[in-house]
């Protein structure tokens, strides 16, 4: 059967677009029927673009449009709310983008709606999905770096600099509930805990090191409450410590390294560019054990990737391998994906970094 989509926030150059548009195409489970924007104009020309039949100004009609049967909704995060209501209460399925609401108490409402409606969820947190993620952690299962030690992440989350424009001025209000915490961090940490397991410990320190932001095409300031510089330590259930330290936008150096160190060998995920969101990237893998003095190139087997193309960008690989294990879910009858209450879930773990920060104390973790 093939899977209808709608989706809600699809203007030409914006996230749906570069991701959502390219995996749902490059996957036969999936057709795209209709998109919706703000404006009807944006619509139809997106829908032109991607040779989507229906195009709509509002979310209301795209949710009850007949050949819909997954609503995805790809929109700044304080609209989810009110948008994942309509199509959980329409009884359509739910692809809602990470974070789920603005905050935990919103997460909740929207887990409980969807579980009493008894509609099929996913929540946008694809590290877990990447093939060379999965790799990594079949490398370490087989005894690759032996007894992993530690691992230490450190990134760049492109937005959160001294300068941004109108668009992204909500990014820097840490009530809108996207932060580099929130944001980069919980993306990294998704990686991290597939190929090593969650933490069972986390301390923290969220710094808010600017306090104004400068709005460039409005050329106006705005208060900063968004933590740009995000440092956790932490540890794992065998005993490893982890690092992780993100900050906002970006530096010279590199803007993503994954290091993992064991008693017989290391493995390094890295990525060119300014961008260092683990979800979005095209990783390279590299591996060095036993006598090795460097790193060399691991090659990633070609059936992790299953039905999705291996040259599809970093942009879309991710997320088109989530659809692609929703999909085999609806067929198998299975629940595997990350769903809204996994991100539940994830919400709680970002108000326990959160407290951790706060009160200077290490907070154990279930």
């Amino acid at each position: 059967m093939t899977i209808g989509v709608g989706i809600i926030g699809a203007s030409t150059g914006g996230w749906a677009a570069l991701s959502h548009v390219p995996a749902l195409t490059a996957l036969p489970d999936y057709e795209i029927r209709a998109i919706s924007t703000s404006r009807r104009s944006s619509a139809e020309a997106a829908a032109q673009q991607f040779g989507v039949p229906a195009a709509f100004d509002n979310h209301v009609e795209l949710i009850a449009h007949p050949g819909v049967d997954l609503v995805v909704v790809s929109v700044k995060v304080p609209h989810h709310h009110a948008l994942i209501t309509a199509a959980v209460e329409a009884g359509k399925m739910v692809y809602s983008e990470w974070p789920l609401g603005v905050d935990s108490q919103e997460a909740a409402d929207l887990a409980v709606r969807a579980e009493a409606a008894g509609v099929r969820t996913v929540i946008g947190l694809q590290g877990s999905c990447l093939p060379v993620v999965r790799h990594t952690r079949a490398l370490i299962d087989d005894g690759y770096v032996g007894k992993v030690l530690g691992t230490t992440v450190v990134g760049s989350g492109v937005s959160w600099t001294a300068e941004t424009d109108r668009a992204h001025a909500y990014l820097y209000d840490a009530a809108f509930g996207v932060t580099p915490l929130t944001a980069s961090v919980l993306h990294a940490l998704e990686g991290v805990h597939h190929a090593l397991g969650d933490l069972t410990s986390v301390s923290a320190i969220l710094v808010n090191s600017l306090t104004q932001a400068r709005v460039a095409d409005e050329d106006t300031t705005i208060p900063v409450t968004s933590p740009d510089q995000v440092s956790l330590a932490g540890t794992f259930r065998s005993g490893a410590a982890a690092s992780v330290f993100y900050r906002g936008g970006f530096t010279r150096g590199d803007n993503f390294r994954w290091e993992i160190h064991g008693t017989e060998g290391d493995l390094v995920l890295s990525a060119p560019g300014i961008s260092g969101n683990l979800q979005a990237l095209d990783l390279r893998l590299q591996g060095g054990r036993g006598d090795a003095q460097v790193l060399t190139d691991l090659t990633v087997p070609d059936e992790l990737y299953g039905p999705v193309p291996r040259d599809l960008s970093g942009l879309a690989q991710g997320v088109a391998q989530l659809y692609a294990q929703f999909a085999r879910d609806l067929r198998d009858n299975t629940h595997t994906v990350p769903d809204f209450a996994y991100a539940l879930k994830q919400h709680h773990l970002v108000d326990t970094i959160q407290r951790a920060s706060d009160t200077g104390t290490t907070q154990l973790l279930a």
